[in-house]
């Protein structure tokens, strides 16, 4: 599980919410389009690890995709199935899902999950298990924010100098480096591709999102992705 998150914190206090909720909703359907051109699959069996209050329904729909949700706290993934947004829900760590068979999933979805669990410890183990649980040919989907960004690199910078919480909200928001997620992926024996998802910052006004959103395009570009807000990587076994 993530850290408590604080909400009197130097970003929210300067953001307003309209510009959140903004750019959630166009990183949500960047994802959709990413994912719907890059993966290759149009259904299946997935599984969301780490799936909080919102599993990923919006990029593994119904009825193509079976989806199981995971979480280490037990309500979120039982509010997920009584909300219509996964199927069946577990409860489980990234890394320590024993219990589910080898080669159970076309899809192992980590969404804004891996940047928590390095606070915690390596991923090499999370790497490993989605390796474990995926069919071949299925892949690993992981979204994350990236600390190549300037955004990113100064939540790292701000999280190095114990200000997390007051600058954030939150000790375990740790942006990763895409090399680094990338080369961890191919070492779990997964081939990855990069993408940014997005090059804009929540917290920027609406029009500044749109403006900086318009550079999305080259998101799969080489050089550029690597560079974006938030990235996706997908690792196919």
């Amino acid at each position: 599980m993530s850290e408590i998150y604080t909400p009197d914190n130097v970003l929210d206090r300067m953001s307003d919410p309209a510009t959140l909720a903004a750019q959630y909703e166009r990183g949500k359907r960047r994802e959709r389009e990413l994912l719907g051109r890059h993966l290759g699959l149009t259904g299946g069996d997935a599984l969301s690890v780490g799936c909080g209050w919102h599993p990923g329904r919006h990029l593994l729909p119904k009825p193509a995709w079976r989806l199981v949700a995971a979480d280490l706290d037990p309500e979120r993934p039982r509010h997920a199935v009584a909300s219509g947004e996964a199927d069946e829900g577990l409860q489980g760590a990234a890394g320590a899902l024993d219990e589910l068979p080898d080669g159970s999933f076309d899809v192992v979805l980590h969404r804004l999950v891996l940047h928590h669990v390095v606070y915690a410890g390596p991923l090499e183990p999370v790497l490993a298990e989605a390796h474990r649980l995926l069919r071949p040919g299925g892949a690993l989907v992981a979204i994350e924010p990236n600390l190549l960004h300037p955004v990113g690199a100064a939540l790292a910078l701000a999280n190095r100098a114990g200000l997390g919480v007051r600058v954030h909200g939150t000790p375990d928001d740790i942006p990763l480096s895409p090399r680094r997620l990338a080369a961890a992926a191919r070492a779990a024996g997964l081939t990855p591709e990069l993408h940014a998802v997005s090059y804009s910052w929540r917290r920027l006004p609406v029009p500044a999102q749109r403006a900086v959103g318009a550079l999305d395009r080259f998101g799969s570009a080489p050089g550029l992705r690597w560079l974006g807000h938030t990235f996706m990587l997908i690792a196919r076994r």
